[in-house]
């Protein structure tokens, strides 16, 4: 049905989009997508399995609603959650209905953005991923590109201005009930506990339209690196730009600082640098990893966040036996391992050891022999092959594995 939007070509504007975005089809491609997602309620209680239920009245009532113009998103529940460092970072819940229409929304506009988007860009995007964005960092460094402005923009999904990004999205669209479902989106009042407040900037993590505008907004600064002959690696508000020099590092630097101040936005001071990533102490971290003196490993914050999650699963107070365990731990594992398998060998190991050592201490708990403590009695008694045997995936074998294939 998406290729059906190339009819609503008008020199080089669209148009008539809304019935797009009421059509059923594309409705219930959204809610499907929402369902899958799954996720909690918003403010107005409703969760996925109760709108499941009725989930037919539901949608005939939400493309009414869009049809006839009388569709009003309500407020978005705020929760904080928590970060490694130990702060926090604000997430946006909207409601389930909400959901769903900022869903048919984007499947309606992406493609006329993604017509335009370059490819440098790879968060959020259809076909693209971390992986496709790190390889491209890594062909770059092996290049001669060593040299790398690491820049980290301050709070930018609450701070990204209405009237530019509204205007950004004016230049490609010129649907007016579409245009204003978004202006509604980006001034729905936000709720936490007792507070509730309008924002005045940005645009909610948490709500599906969000990364699409996100990436809508430095689309300028992609092209304009891109046209000054800068290679730029960009995954959402993250993004790196690699040089063979000092001198055109830093210029770059100042090309980036010059069009963020000039958008309304903020480099944060103590997370944007330029290095030369062949030395010791100047590298950079991007997507999870730390580049670094030749080589690359996994950062300190993505170990300590895989670390908290393990301790989570193997509670010595949790009272299911081993096989339970095992098999909650072993998905996030492989999906961990399938991330992080191009880092160095000992990661692993010492990962390896850890979840072990967490395992005997729940075993320990269960058979009631607090004495035994992290000495050789508890390895003689729970031998690594013993938890080899329970079906425990393990790292240091998976790395192997991987690296015999790879030669």
């Amino acid at each position: 049905m998406l290729a059906a939007l190339a009819n609503g070509v008008k020199g080089n504007k669209w148009f008539s989009l809304i019935d797009k975005v009421y059509h059923p089809h594309t409705l219930e491609r959204a809610w499907q997508k929402v369902r899958r997602n799954r996720g909690a309620s918003g403010v107005d209680g409703q969760s996925i399995e109760r709108f499941s239920a009725r989930q037919e009245i539901y949608l005939d009532e939400l493309s009414a609603a869009l049809k006839s113009g009388l569709y009003r998103p309500e407020a978005v529940r705020r929760v904080e959650i928590p970060k490694s460092d130990g702060k926090t970072r604000p997430l946006g819940i909207p409601t389930v209905k909400d959901r769903i229409v900022q869903g048919a929304v984007k499947r309606v506009i992406e493609p006329i953005f993604e017509q335009e988007f370059l490819s440098m860009s790879y968060g959020f995007r259809p076909g693209r991923g971390c992986k496709d964005a790190l390889r491209e960092v890594q062909g770059l460094l092996e290049a001669g590109y060593t040299h790398v402005v690491d820049a980290d923009l301050q709070g930018y999904f609450d701070s990204i201005p209405h009237d530019r990004l509204m205007a950004r999205l004016e230049e490609r669209i010129s649907d007016g009930r579409v245009l204003a479902l978004i202006q509604s989106w980006l001034e729905q009042d936000i709720i936490k506990g007792m507070e509730r407040w309008a924002p005045t900037g940005g645009t909610p993590q948490g709500a599906i339209i969000s990364p699409l505008l996100a990436n809508l907004y430095l689309h300028p600064l992609d092209v304009q690196m891109t046209r000054h002959g800068y290679r730029m690696v960009r995954y959402a508000d993250d993004f790196v730009v690699l040089c063979q020099s000092e001198e055109a590092a830093r210029t770059a630097l100042s090309e980036v600082r010059q069009w963020v101040e000039a958008n309304g936005l903020t480099l944060h001071p103590e997370k944007t640098h330029v290095g030369d990533c062949r030395c010791e102490g100047q590298g950079f971290e991007f997507l999870g990893y730390r580049f670094e003196a030749g080589r690359r490993w996994v950062r300190k914050k993505s170990l300590k966040a895989l670390k908290d999650k393990i301790r989570s699963k193997t509670r010595r107070t949790r009272g299911t036996s081993l096989a339970c365990v095992i098999d909650d731990l072993n998905p996030m594992l492989r999906g961990w391992f399938g991330y992080f398998k191009h880092a160095r060998s000992w990661t692993f190991s010492r990962i390896d050891k850890f979840i072990r050592r967490r395992l005997r201490a729940l075993l320990r708990k269960q058979a009631k022999r607090p004495g035994m403590g992290r000495c050789y009695a508890d390895h003689r008694r729970w031998p690594n092959k013993y938890f080899a045997a329970a079906g425990l995936f393990t790292l240091s074998e998976a790395w192997q594995k991987a690296s015999q294939s790879r030669c």
